[in-house]
Order: structure tokens, then sequence, then C-alpha cells
């Protein structure tokens, strides 16, 4: 067993009033209007179906770390974990195109919410940081800011077209890809509801939304097309991308097909590697309990997979990640197993 576990893909939750708090007073009311305008767009996209996380009975969604950052460390202790990267539970990426307004301060402020926790123990707590696409210059200035202050990492939509906006092969976002690669922090895609998986949603009739929430990580599937198959990684050679929570069952299969389509039936002339090279040279994704995946950990690459406890989400293995750990790493060997568990974060996150 690893003496240290490092997880990839933990959560915190902040609270619309904190973040309120930090925006300027002058800006409140337009905060507050953007909140009211996400509210009904998301009502509208369920079809006014909920989905409450506290109908699962979750020991982690009630412990007291999933909000407080002392508490999170005594919490992280209890499972021997070392250290986090940490997401935000709320997600500020389509509010800041609804605020009619000056919406900078406001973008500030939620970085600035998770900034202070992080703040209890920047050795073991890494946040990866939202960072808004619609307005590219601001965006560079803003990874230049994070970087000076110490952060690792960028989250960025999974689906910029769903704002309206150039998918990322456009030479618009060279700018932030240079930033990026120039001050190595990493770019994260988190698991994410692609607008169009919401059918699914309004449809689905099991009573946790067991079918809708088995299609999030497969969409992601796009995101890694787009970056390689479009020769972005090429012109960015540098670039660490790191894909959070999709598992890793499915990714052999997939880099195979696209490793096909490059075998000459299609034409990329972007590309000049296998789209399983630049995979490897430049992508990462986590999981939490996939001895499926692991079973083919040589096929992705040791050094392309991160473990994590997805604390506190109904997946999470919290607060027995190491009895996890030791049950699917049984057969692989201590130095990998070190790598996907401890060294692969500890290198892309410099921790």
């Amino acid at each position: 067993m690893p003496d240290r576990l490092i997880s990839a893909d933990s959560h915190v939750a902040i609270s619309i009033d904190t973040v309120r708090e930090k925006v300027p007073s002058q800006l409140h009311a337009i905060f507050d209007e953007a909140i009211a305008a996400q509210a009904r767009v998301d009502s509208d996209l369920r079809g006014g179906r909920s989905f409450p996380l506290d109908s699962f009975d979750m020991e982690a969604m009630r412990d007291p770390g999933y909000r407080d950052p002392v508490a999170r460390l005594a919490a992280m202790d209890r499972d021997g974990v070392h250290a986090e990267v940490l997401y935000s539970e709320v997600s500020a990426f389509r509010a800041f195109g609804l605020v009619k307004g000056d919406w900078k301060p406001i973008s500030r402020a939620f970085t600035d919410v998770l900034s202070d926790f992080a703040a209890e123990d920047p050795d073991r707590l890494a946040v990866s940081y939202q960072v808004p696409i619609i307005d590219i210059p601001y965006a560079v200035t803003e990874v230049q800011r994070l970087a000076a202050l110490g952060a690792r990492s960028v989250h960025l939509p999974n689906f910029p077209s769903e704002f309206g906006l150039p998918d990322y092969h456009d030479s618009s976002y060279d700018p932030l890809w240079a930033v990026l690669q120039e001050t190595g922090l990493s770019i994260s895609h988190h698991l994410g509801n692609r607008v169009w998986l919401y059918d699914i949603f309004r449809r689905d009739p099991t009573p946790q939304f067991a079918i809708f929430t088995s299609m999030p990580s497969l969409a992601l599937s796009e995101v890694i097309a787009w970056w390689i198959l479009t020769g972005t990684l090429e012109r960015f050679p540098g670039l660490q991308i790191v894909f959070v929570e999709p598992q890793l069952y499915w990714i052999p299969g997939f880099l195979a097909q696209l490793d096909r389509k490059a075998d000459g039936r299609y034409d990329l002339p972007g590309l000049k590697m296998k789209p399983s090279e630049y995979f490897r040279r430049n992508m990462a994704c986590t999981f939490m309990d996939d001895e499926v995946g692991l079973s083919l950990r040589h096929r992705i690459g040791i050094e392309n997979i991160l473990w994590s406890t997805d604390f506190p989400h109904p997946a999470t293995t919290w607060p027995h990640s190491r009895e996890v750990v030791d049950r699917q790493f049984a057969a692989v060997a201590e130095d990998e197993r070190e790598l996907i568990c401890c060294g692969n974060s500890a290198r892309i996150y410099n921790l």
C-alpha cells in the first residue's frame, strides 16, 4: 500500500451567500438576477424534476468537511488521504454569461471563496479554479494571476458550444493555451451534463436517475476527440489536460477507435502522431473504483491514470479509501500502484 494517497477529484460545497459576500455591493442586484436566471434555465432543462443528492444516505455529505476546511483535513486524515484536488459544487460557467453588467468581480468572488478554503493548508488542498472563457484576454490575465498565487489547475467548460462560443480548436483560444502551457497549470474537464442529456433525465423512470447518471462520463469522449483530432495538441504540445471522473473502462477502446480513424481512412492534417500518443503525452483521467479499467491500465498508460475519492458523492470511497485501494490494486505492481494513487497527481499538480 502506498504511504500517501492523493485524490485527484474531491468536492467542496460553497454557498451562494458566501460568494455574494465577496461581490461588490453595487453588483448584488445583477448577481442575484443571474443566479435566479440560471435556476430557471436548470429547472427547464430538468423538466421541473429535481435530483436531491440527500436522497442518498451518504455519511460523507453530512460530514462538516464538505463545507469547512479544518473539518475537511480531519476527514482526509480519517480516510488516510494526504492531499486532494478540489472542485466547487457550484458551477458558475453559465451564470457569468447571464450577468447583465460587470461579471468579472463576480468571477473573482467565486475564485476567492475557493482560495480561502484551500488557504487552510495549501500543501494538501489544491483547487481547480473555474476560469470563464467568454473573454479570452480576461481568462489569460486570470491564469497569470492564479499562477502567481500558486494555483495548480484551471477548470474549463467541457462544451463551449453550449455557451454559443467557438470550440477549442478555434484560434481565438490560442492566447489561453499559450499561457497555460507557459505557466504549467493543467486543464480540468470535469464530468458534467451535456445539455442534450437532460432529455434522458426527463424520461428516466428510476428513483435516483440511474440511467441518466450513467451517461455523462461517455460524453467526455467528445472532448477527448476534439482536442486530439483537430490538431490542437500538435500546436500546443505542452498542455496537460485531465478528464475528471470519467472512469477508465471505456478509454482503451475509444483510443483504439481514434487510432483507426487516423490510419489513413480519415483526412486529419493536423496530426503527426497517433491519437493515442497525444493522449499519453497530454492527457490523464481519474477514477474511483474500476477494477475492469485497472486491468486495462497498460493500454491507457500507467502515467495517465489518477485515483480519486470523489468525496462526498454517492460513488465516493470515503471513509474506506485505503481498503478500496487495497482491494483494487491487489494484483498491481507496487511501483504502478504508487504512480496511480499518488505519484501522477503529485507530478501534475505539484503536490
